[in-house]
C-alpha cells in the first residue's frame, strides 16, 4: 500500500515510560492480498507486516481516514510466536477521529510478523469476453478478461487478487458502516447498546471469510485458479497486481482456441415481430473445449473472421448469466439483417358450421393455408427455427409436401419448422392450419388431445 504512511502507525511504550509515545511507520508489507466479491460491494484485504515489539506493553494505531474501510471489521492477528504476544484490546480514542488503536501485550523483544485484516468497500470487478467465429461460422476463439476497480480510498501495491462469484449477505452496508461517526456502531440505532454485538458479529464475519480463503492454495502458474468453496466460486489471479485507488486494470481470464458453436437463427413473431434473431450456442463442458470451471456472467462482443486477410466483422454482442460446469448457454446477438422471412397467407375460409336451438351459429371450423418464405443472403449455411404459435389448442395442421419433414409440435399450441439453409438460398413451406371453434371443439379429432 502506496499510502500506509497515514493509514499505519507503530507506537512502542514500555511500562517504565508509558507518558512518552513515539510514533513511526510500519515497515512494507510482506504481503497483501485482496478478495473482491462479485455480488456485493465487499472486499476482503488481508496485509502482511512484520512488527518490531518491545517486552511489555505495545501499541499499534490504525488510521482510515478517506477510505471506505468498515472500522468494526478490524482483526490484528500474530502469524508467529502467538503464545508470547497478546491482542488484549482495540479501542477508539476520543476526539480522534477515523482511528483504531491495538493494545499488544509481549513477552519477548523483536520482530514479529501481523497480519492486519479488515472489510472495505469501492472495489468492483467484471467478467468481459471476446468470441471470433472462424470463417466457416463453426467454431469460435473465445477470450475471457477480467476489470478490477479500485474506488477504496486506498492504494495497494503487489497485491495478489482473488475473485468471488456467489451471494452473500450483509448486515449492513460497508460503504455506511465506513462513513459513520465515532463510535462507530449502526447507523440510526443506539451505539452505546449496539457496539458490542456489532464488533462480535463483525469478528465472527470476517473469521468466516477468512477460514475460507484459507482454502485456497497458492498458485504455481501463471493463470487465474479457479475454486470451489461451498456456496462461492473463487478465481485467483496468480502473481500480484498493483492498483491505485481511481484506477481500473484489465486481465486476461482464459483462452480457448476453438470452441465447437451453434450459429441459430429464431423467427416467433409474437416474440420478435417481424425480425429474425441471431443466436449462439455452446456448452461449458470439456467437448467445447471448456468445462474446468463455471463462467461469470459477463458481456460477450462476437466478431468473424472474413477472408484471407483474417480481418473481423462484428457479428453481434449479449450478456449472460453465470454459467455452471456442464450447462449449454444460448446468446441472444440480435437482429439478423441477412436471414428473412416472411409468413404469407395464401387463403382463408371457414366450414362445418354448428348451429343452437335458435337457429344460431355455435360452431365452426376456420381453415387457413399459409406460405412461409425464408432466405439466407449469407456466405454461410444457417440452422433456421421458425416457430408458429396459434390462439387456441384446437386444432390440426396438414403439412404440405416437404413440409412434414421440418415439423416439430411443441407444445398445445405451438409448432415449429427447422430449416438448413445453404449459402445463398431460398426455401418454403406450406400448411393447412384448422382451428376448432365453438360447439365443434367437441368434435376435435382425439388423437390430437
Amino acid at each position: 500500500m502506496k499510502r500506509y504512511t497515514g493509514l499505519v502507525l507503530l507506537s512502542i511504550l514500555t511500562a517504565a515510560a508509558v507518558a512518552k509515545v513515539d510514533l513511526v511507520t510500519l515497515p512494507a508489507s510482506e504481503a497483501v492480498q485482496i478478495t473482491i466479491y462479485e455480488s456485493a460491494d465487499l472486499t476482503l484485504i488481508r496485509d502482511s507486516r512484520p512488527l518490531t515489539l518491545r517486552e511489555g506493553t505495545n501499541q499499534l494505531q490504525f488510521s482510515w481516514a478517506d477510505t471506505l474501510i468498515d472500522p468494526t471489521s478490524l482483526s490484528l492477528i500474530p502469524k508467529a510466536s502467538a503464545a508470547e504476544v497478546d491482542i488484549t484490546d482495540l479501542s477508539y480514542p476520543p476526539n480522534a477521529s477515523h482511528l483504531g488503536l491495538w493494545t499488544i501485550q509481549s513477552r519477548l523483544a523483536g520482530s514479529v510478523p501481523f497480519e492486519i485484516t479488515y472489510l472495505t468497500s469501492g472495489f468492483r470487478w467484471r467478467a468481459f469476453y471476446a468470441g471470433i467465429l472462424a470463417e466457416d461460422g463453426q467454431t469460435m476463439r473465445l477470450e475471457g478478461y477480467v476489470r478490477l476497480t479500485n474506488q477504496s480510498g486506498e492504494d495497494y501495491d503487489h497485491a495478489q487478487v482473488r475473485l468471488i462469484v456467489g451471494q452473500v449477505h450483509l448486515l449492513d452496508e460497508i460503504v455506511a458502516l465506513a462513513r459513520r461517526a465515532f463510535p462507530y456502531g449502526r447507523p440510526g440505532e443506539e451505539i452505546a447498546a449496539m457496539l458490542p454485538q456489532v464488533l462480535q458479529e463483525r469478528t465472527r464475519s470476517a473469521g468466516r471469510i477468512y477460514k475460507a480463503m484459507d482454502m485456497a492454495a497458492s498458485v504455481a502458474h501463471k493463470e487465474i485458479r479457479k475454486e470451489g468453496l461451498s456456496e462461492y466460486f473463487l478465481y485467483t489471479i496468480e502473481g500480484t497486481e498493483s492498483i491505485p485507488t481511481g484506477w481500473s486494470k484489465q486481465l486476461p481470464s482464459f483462452q480457448a482456441a476453438a470452441v465447437p458453436v451453434v450459429n441459430l437463427y429464431k423467427f416467433e413473431e409474437e416474440m420478435y415481430g417481424s425480425s429474425v434473431i441471431h443466436y449462439l450456442s455452446f456448452v461449458n463442458d470439456a467437448d467445447h473445449q471448456l468445462g474446468q470451471t463455471p463462467i461469470p456472467g459477463g458481456q460477450l462482443k462476437l466478431y468473424r473472421t472474413v477472408g484471407k486477410q483474417g480481418n473481423l466483422a462484428y457479428e453481434g454482442g449479449s450478456a449472460f448469466k453465470y454459467i455452471p460446469v456442464g450447462q449449454k448457454v444460448e446468446l441472444n446477438l440480435g437482429q439478423a439483417e441477412d436471414v428473412l422471412v416472411e409468413p404469407k397467407l395464401m387463403e382463408m375460409k371457414t366450414d362445418n358450421y354448428r348451429f343452437d336451438d335458435e337457429g344460431n351459429i355455435s360452431g365452426w371450423d376456420e381453415i387457413c393455408t399459409f406460405r412461409i418464405e425464408a432466405k439466407n443472403t449469407r456466405n454461410l449455411p444457417v440452422r433456421l427455427e421458425i416457430k408458429r404459435n396459434f390462439p387456441t389448442s384446437y386444432w390440426t395442421i396438414k403439412n404440405l409436401e416437404q413440409a412434414e419433414k421440418v415439423f416439430e409440435k411443441v407444445d398445445k399450441d405451438t409448432v415449429k419448422y427447422t430449416l438448413l439453409l445453404p449459402p445463398q438460398s431460398a426455401q418454403s413451406i406450406e400448411y393447412v392450419l384448422t382451428t376448432y371453434n365453438g360447439t365443434r371443439q367437441q368434435d376435435w379429432p382425439s388423437k390430437t388431445r
